[in-house]
């Protein structure tokens, strides 16, 4: 078994990743999908994040 993280800032950009990574493997296990927002200063900044379990 193995696992492959992913890291965003945009949320389109962590679905791009994700779509093409899929595509190069057969057998998925489980996906985890996690947002997080945190705050500087006035800008919230975001982080779009998921772990694919596959063998």
């Amino acid at each position: 078994m193995k696992v492959k993280l992913f890291d965003c800032e945009d949320e389109t950009d962590l679905e791009e990743s994700v779509n093409e990574f899929l595509s190069t493997i057969n057998d998925v296990v489980d996906i985890k999908y996690q947002v997080s927002v945190s705050v500087f200063s006035e800008e919230q900044i975001f982080c779009f994040s998921a772990m694919i379990v596959y063998y």
